[in-house]
């Protein structure tokens, strides 16, 4: 992981909006977006408090202000509870991120089964139920009158809402955790469970347009612009997804074609005191490939066989390996035995699109480029670019 001191986990910091601090060791932001939604939270409930509330005239907006930060208070319990219930099954949870869509928790690298993933997915709606249920009891008991009725009611139709549309079985919902685990367990491969909720969570999308949308236009009522805005940034939202899930979870059903020994093209070692005519004696036709190293042993630089032909002959032997070779990337060398997740992340930290491969005893034994890593994941060739 990067250090909390590094540059770039400043600017990540920076994108997960203004830190609120932690909650149970968990840090907690709210994202620019979420002012977006606030927005349209207070535009949407003043009016309709207005006239519910006639009295309050334009401080029915302060209590639409109000409704928005219940509604994210609610989505943080909803948050913390995926947070806390992972805790208990020992998975870091890295953030916590209330924005524009509701919130989402971020977790770092753990081993997750089917049956973990599925209590940690639901205890976000159960929170929900429980919040819905408790404020309804409270409201029995001391029977809220005006503003105070008006928000306890909110509170408890949203939570009911949030909770009831969060177990929806598709991804990227909670609710798609249980189509991913039912497959998983049966198949043995999370992947494929992902891949059929992220396909269950775009049959919930045409549905969801069809009967908020479509039935009522089929039946000659104009759609309220509102209800049709909300309705199709929804479902915009969970169609991107769930796409999101499907692409990643066949990307990762690929990792195991990613190794730096299989995609490797063979390749030798020189130090960078040697000659273009020692290059052309150890590999005449280009291959194998031929690295230099400095006097450390450490890879400096790949060795460019078109550069080295057009050396004279006359001169191959004072010509130093340096004037026909590009240089590495600082760090551009991986062991031999890297492979999968583990060998993805540590290219997409390093400069450049080549990396020597080395063995135990740091001896250059290949050379990977970006394009055979890529083509490995995708299955498509790579554009070319200067990151893995």
């Amino acid at each position: 992981m990067t250090s909390p001191s590094t540059p770039h986990h400043s600017q990540s910091k920076k994108r997960d909006g203004i830190p609120l601090g932690k909650i149970a060791g968990v840090p907690v932001y709210l994202a620019y977006s979420w002012f977006v939604i606030a927005a349209i939270t207070v535009v949407f409930y003043g009016p309709f408090i207005m006239d519910f509330i006639p009295g309050l005239g334009n401080w029915a907006y302060l209590v639409g202000l109000a409704v928005a930060l219940l509604l994210a208070l609610s989505v943080l319990i909803h948050e913390l509870a995926h947070a806390l219930s992972a805790k208990v099954f020992h998975w870091p949870t890295e953030k916590i991120v209330i924005n524009l869509w509701g919130g989402h928790t971020q977790f770092e690298n753990f081993t997750a089964s089917p049956g973990r993933s599925v209590v940690v997915a639901l205890a976000g709606p159960a929170s929900n139920f429980v919040v819905a249920a408790v404020m309804f009891s409270i409201d029995s008991v001391a029977q809220f009158k005006g503003v105070a009725g008006t928000l306890t009611d909110i509170v408890v139709m949203a939570n009911l809402l949030i909770g009831i549309f969060n177990i929806l079985p598709g991804m990227p919902l909670d609710g798609g955790r249980l189509v991913e685990s039912a497959v998983w367990k049966a198949t043995g491969s999370q992947d494929k469970g992902t891949i059929a909720a992220g396909w269950s969570g775009r049959i919930i999308v045409v549905a969801l347009v069809i009967w908020f949308i479509v039935v009522p236009f089929l039946r000659g009522q104009w759609p309220d612009l509102m209800y049709t805005t909300v309705t199709v940034l929804v479902c915009g939202f969970l169609w991107m997804g769930a796409s999101s899930s499907i692409h990643h979870a066949k990307l990762r059903s690929r990792l195991y074609l990613v190794s730096a020994a299989g995609l490797a093209e063979p390749a030798v070692g020189v130090p960078n005191s040697a000659s273009v005519a020692d290059v052309l004696d150890i590999s005449p036709t280009g291959s194998p490939a031929v690295v230099i190293c400095g006097p450390d042993g450490k890879p400096q630089g790949v060795v460019d066989f078109g550069a080295t032909l057009a050396v004279a002959a006359a001169h191959a032997t004072t010509t130093p390996v340096t004037a026909v070779a590009h240089a590495l990337a600082a760090g551009a060398y991986v062991p031999e035995w890297s492979k999968g997740q583990e060998l993805i992340q540590y290219l997409a930290r390093l400069d450049g699109g080549e990396y020597a491969v080395v063995d135990h005893n740091g001896i250059v034994t290949g050379l990977l480029r970006q394009q055979a890593v890529v083509t490995a994941i995708t299955g498509k060739e790579a554009r070319r670019s200067g990151r893995a």
